[in-house]
């Protein structure tokens, strides 16, 4: 018949894979007497980093909100350069003028608003990636 192991008391740190007592090896106290081991409260902490984080993805959101609102902007002006007659090919970084003639189409020119009596639209030039930017 096997002996029974023996029980060692709760206060007794025993390490039963190893056989051998180990509290002197242990990174905290372990007597009876020893000051009671608890977990800090990190509710609050928990609470103010969402806040934080929530704020932060909040921020970028409304960034991702402001820059899309530009970009279909410049995509519906540069629908519109496209879409509106004109005889010459645009040269970078030159001044365009866009104006609307009696029939109700969109035209583009090189002649300034002072010195056309059309509708005037928007002032533009067109950028090297051939992307139309409204300049007023």
């Amino acid at each position: 018949m096997a002996m029974k192991e023996s029980k060692k008391p709760d206060a007794v740190v025993y390490d039963k894979d190893k056989q051998q007592y180990n509290a002197h090896i242990l990174p905290y106290a372990t007597g009876v007497g020893a000051p009671q081991i608890t977990a800090p409260d990190v509710s609050s902490w928990k609470n103010t980093q969402v806040q934080t984080v929530n704020h932060e993805f909040k921020a970028q959101f409304n960034a991702l909100k402001e820059q899309y609102a530009q970009m279909m902007e410049s995509y519906d002006f540069n629908k519109r350069i496209y879409s509106s007659k004109f005889s010459f090919e645009p040269i970078i970084g030159e001044t365009y003028f866009l104006y609307l003639d009696k029939q109700g189409s969109d035209f583009l020119s090189l002649i300034p608003p002072t010195q056309c009596r059309f509708e005037y639209l928007a002032t533009c030039t067109i950028g090297p990636d051939k992307i139309w930017i409204k300049r007023d």
